[in-house]
This record gives structure tokens, C-alpha cells and sequence, in this order.
């Protein structure tokens, strides 16, 4: 039983902490795909002048 919950302790300790970033990376990642949009939006209106 201890090495039971020695290996939870062990394993989920870092599964929390890489389902946290990938959390927050996700959330950067969408704002970075928003910019890069707009910038090829801008870019094109301004190759039109």
C-alpha cells in the first residue's frame, strides 16, 4: 500500500504541473494565432495602397 501511493505521489505531482502549462500555453498560443492573423490582415491592406 505505501509503495502504492508513493508512486501517486510521485507520478502526479508532475502530471498537475504539465496539465497546468499546457493550460496556460494553450491560452497564449490562441492570443499569438489572433496576432499573427490581424498582422497578415493588416499587411495585406496595406500592400493594397
Amino acid at each position: 500500500m505505501n509503495e502504492m501511493l508513493n508512486q501517486i505521489a510521485n507520478l502526479g505531482f508532475p502530471i498537475v504541473i504539465s496539465i497546468y502549462l499546457l493550460v496556460r500555453i494553450e491560452g497564449k498560443l490562441e492570443n499569438l494565432t489572433v496576432s499573427i492573423h490581424q498582422l497578415a490582415k493588416s499587411i495585406e491592406l496595406l500592400s493594397h495602397q
